[in-house]
Formats: structure tokens, C-alpha cells, sequence
């Protein structure tokens, strides 16, 4: 009977044990996801691999964890085969899904200003980090082209979007500036009419008529025009001597400088950061653009960085074969200011990895010393002047500057100035293909068997010792 009754008590101990452990939240996730929404089907695919391997390669130099975390890399693809380009959809469709996935602690991203317009709110509202390599449009994070910008960016009130490139406020300002150092009195603006273009257009236009520049024309485009040959009787009509293009290589921007060169127009061509890529030159043909096109680019080129930055670019070819895209640095930049906040956060929080971006001062990268301010734009300002020599871009000058490509010195991102904007394209080789980072690790620990159930075998063992011992009276 005494054994009946300790049996029964050992059991209701296993029970109890058993229910405790059940009631005990589950052990949380130990992976951090990190997110990037880039286009990566079209003509930017160059670019945008190249800024993905920049990206692996921040987190390869962690070991691939932080905070006791493995981290775990997704590189979506917000283009379409069909628009060749970013889809609003896809994009939403990234966002929304980073959004539900309670371990993405960061949304790397996006490459074009118009694609983060469409799910800046709602990542806002989630309390997730946005950290863009590429953006540039002025709105985004000041004052610009719509009343209610920024503001209707931030519906938590709450400042979550970063971004390591300089604005467009900046880059449209001193293209204008470089165009009357090259000689321009007459310039004809075009732009294609999307939130990246328009805006750097408008800004040109003020500054350019600031500076007495005669702005003697100022059209939008279809980028899905086949050609530009009636545009080009206008501009040749009005005799302008400097034709600008707010624009990127998707909306065509190589199909103006063809029409331009080929409807007789003897007018230098500038064309801002989002032509500054392998697949501009493409499109446009080297003949076309061969010492007439000039590229303002919101930084350095890689060839002209020093320190960090040339530490990256080294690495970058010696891992995949080939120099990398002006971009790659910035997605590279990115993601380990990134990884940075969530060290200093020391905790899989959004909220607390956003603040930590938030305070996010003297980061010393690969671009040079800087900061993020109050409205989450870095505090680097630097840009540069580019042209085109046999089918390849060349190094001008430093805009605002007046260090030429013959000075010895020029590019310093170690000493606080440095490179960024938003738009480039090397092919990745098919011996590197661009895969998501797998854990090192399993992403849990294996269980270890329930407390309950270790119990519940001590007490059928006991049982049979207590059996074995109690023999009967002789």
C-alpha cells in the first residue's frame, strides 16, 4: 500500500513538472534576419548583385553572428521580368513579408527613390529599420516635392529610414554648378517625370538659373518611347549647348544620348548617379558618349577611394574576379552600420536597433567617418564629376571642390568625405552566384528532453527497485 502511495505521489510530481514546462514560453528565435529589396532582374542587375555580394561580405566579416545571433541574409527581388525594372507590387510584397517575420531586424533597402516611397509608412508603422544604399530623392527624408513630405513617411512620428547616400538637394545643385564650369550658357533639362528624376531636374533648374545659366528648355519623357528624335529638333532649335537628364539607365537615358549624337546635336550631355553603371555605357554606346556625356555621382568611384574603402574594393575583387559597381560600397557601407546598431543595441529588439541607428555618430566605414543626423540622412556631402573615355567611366573632379582627377590626394573617405546616390552594373561571374546566407549554425540549440518526462523515468525506475527489494515473508 506504502509503495501504491508513493507511486501515486511521484506521479502527480511528474504531472505538475510536466504542465510547468508546457506553460513555459517557447525559446526565442536565435537568428537575425537581415532583408534587402533590391532590383534584381532588368538592366540594374549588375548593380544590384554586385550590392548584394557587398552586403555578404559585411556580414562574412562578423563570422556571420552578432549579439549571440546567427545571421541569416534574404536578398528579395523587387523588379519584374516584365517592367524590367522595380514593381510597386513586388515591393509591397517585400515589405509585407519582412514586416511578419518577427526575426527581420532590418529592411536593406531600396535602390530606387520611387520603390521607397511606396513602403516607407507601412515599415515605419512596424517599428522596422529601413536602411537604403541608394535612395537620393530629397522628400524622403526634408522638405521636397509634396506638401506633406516627409512627414507622411513617418506615420508613427518616428524617425526609421536611413541612408548612406547624399540627397538629391545636393547632387542636382552641383551638376548645375559643373555644367557652367564646363562652359554652358544654354542648357535644356529633360527628366522622366518619376520621383528620382523629376526632383533632381527641378533642383538643377533653380540652381542653373541662380548661377545665370539661360535654361532654355525643360520637358518630361516617356520612358517607353523608342526614340527621342523629335525632342532633339527642339533642342537643336533652341541651340542649347548642355542637354541634362534626371534619369536612370531604365528610363532610358541611353536612348537620348544616341538620339542626341545621332539627330546632329553638338551639346555636351550630364546625366546624374543613376546612369553611373556599366549598363548605361551599354546603352548608350561608347561612341556616343566618349568625352561628351559627364556623371555626377553622390561620392567617389571605387578606383579613387583610400583606406577602408580601398580595403573594401580589394576584397571585393579578389572574392569575386572583378572590380565592384560604384554601389556595392554603399550596400556594403549599409549593412555593417547596420550590424553596428545591433551590436550596440545588444538586444533582438526593432525598436532598440532603430534608436541605436538613430545615435549612430563618427562611424568609421569604408566611406570615411560620419553620421546619420535627425532626419536619418548620412552627413557625408561629397560628390564627384565623371565622363566617359574608350567606352569606360573617368574620373573628372571632386565637385565643390577644386581637386581634379591630377590630384594626387583626391579621394579621402578615411578623413570623413566620401561617396553615395541612387542607381550601376558589373556581371557577377557564374562561378559566384548570389545565394542567401545560410546559419553557420542550426538555428536552435537541440532540445533537451522535457524536465517532466526525466521525472516520470525516475519514478518507473524507483518503482522497479522498490519491487525488486520488497520481497515477500518466507
Amino acid at each position: 500500500m506504502r509503495v501504491t502511495v508513493l507511486l501515486l505521489a511521484l506521479c502527480t510530481i511528474a504531472f505538475h513538472a510536466t504542465a510547468a514546462e508546457d506553460a513555459q514560453p517557447q525559446e526565442a528565435s536565435k537568428t537575425i534576419t537581415l532583408v534587402s529589396s533590391l532590383p534584381l532582374t532588368g538592366s540594374s542587375k549588375g548593380q544590384t548583385e554586385a550590392m548584394v555580394n557587398g552586403i555578404r561580405m559585411a556580414i562574412d566579416e562578423v563570422n556571420g553572428t552578432v549579439i549571440g545571433h546567427t545571421i541569416k541574409y534574404l536578398p528579395l527581388d523587387d523588379a519584374t521580368a516584365q517592367r524590367g525594372s522595380w514593381d510597386s507590387a513586388k515591393e509591397q510584397a517585400n515589405a509585407a513579408s519582412a514586416i511578419q517575420d518577427p526575426d527581420v531586424m532590418a529592411y536593406i533597402g531600396t535602390y530606387n527613390s520611387g520603390a521607397a516611397k511606396i513602403v516607407m509608412a507601412d515599415l515605419n508603422r512596424a517599428g522596422l529599420a529601413m536602411i537604403s544604399p541608394a535612395n537620393t530623392a530629397i522628400g524622403l527624408t526634408k522638405t521636397g516635392a509634396e506638401p506633406d513630405e516627409p512627414a507622411k513617411y513617418r506615420p508613427s512620428g518616428q524617425v526609421t529610414y536611413f541612408r548612406v547616400v547624399p540627397a538629391d538637394d545636393i547632387q542636382g545643385a552641383q551638376g548645375a554648378r559643373w555644367a557652367k564650369d564646363l562652359g554652358a550658357k544654354k542648357v535644356y533639362i529633360l527628366h522622366d517625370r518619376e520621383l528620382y528624376g523629376e526632383g533632381l531636374a527641378k533642383v538643377f533648374r533653380s540652381t542653373a538659373q541662380s548661377i545665370g545659366l539661360e535654361v532654355v528648355g525643360y520637358d518630361g519623357i516617356n520612358a517607353r518611347d523608342p526614340n527621342y528624335r523629335s525632342l532633339v529638333v527642339k533642342i537643336k532649335a533652341v541651340n542649347a549647348d548642355l542637354v541634362y537628364f534626371g534619369g536612370t539607365t531604365q528610363t532610358n537615358a541611353g536612348q537620348i544620348a544616341k538620339d542626341l549624337v545621332l539627330g546632329g546635336s553638338t551639346a555636351k550631355m550630364m546625366f546624374p548617379d543613376g546612369c553611373y553603371e556599366t549598363a548605361f555605357i551599354e546603352a548608350g554606346g561608347a561612341e556616343a558618349l566618349n568625352g561628351r556625356a559627364f556623371i555626377t555621382f553622390g561620392g567617389l568611384p571605387p578606383k579613387q577611394l583610400t583606406g577602408k574603402g580601398a580595403e573594401f574594393v580589394a576584397a571585393y575583387e579578389a572574392k569575386y574576379g572583378l572590380p565592384p559597381e560604384a554601389y556595392a560600397i554603399y550596400a556594403y557601407e549599409a549593412a555593417k552600420v547596420t550590424i553596428d546598431a545591433i551590436r550596440r543595441a545588444g538586444v533582438k529588439d526593432r525598436a532598440k536597433i532603430v534608436e541605436a541607428l538613430r545615435q549612430t555618430k563618427d562611424f568609421t566605414g569604408a566611406l570615411g567617418t560620419w553620421s546619420f543626423d535627425a532626419n536619418g540622412d548620412t552627413t557625408l556631402t561629397l560628390l564627384s564629376g565623371n565622363t566617359v573615355t574608350d567606352g569606360a567611366f573617368t574620373f573628372v573632379k571632386l565637385l565643390g571642390s577644386e581637386k581634379t582627377a591630377a590630384t594626387p590626394e583626391v579621394g579621402t573617405p578615411s578623413d570623413a568625405v566620401t561617396p553615395g546616390t541612387d542607381v550601376g552594373n558589373p556581371v557577377v561571374p557564374e562561378t559566384t552566384p548570389v545565394l542567401e546566407v545560410e546559419p553557420k549554425s542550426p538555428v536552435h540549440a537541440e532540445k533537451p528532453a522535457p524536465i517532466g518526462l526525466l521525472v516520470v523515468a525516475g519514478v518507473v525506475a524507483l518503482l522497479v527497485v522498490i519491487l525488486l527489494l520488497r520481497k515477500p515473508k518466507a
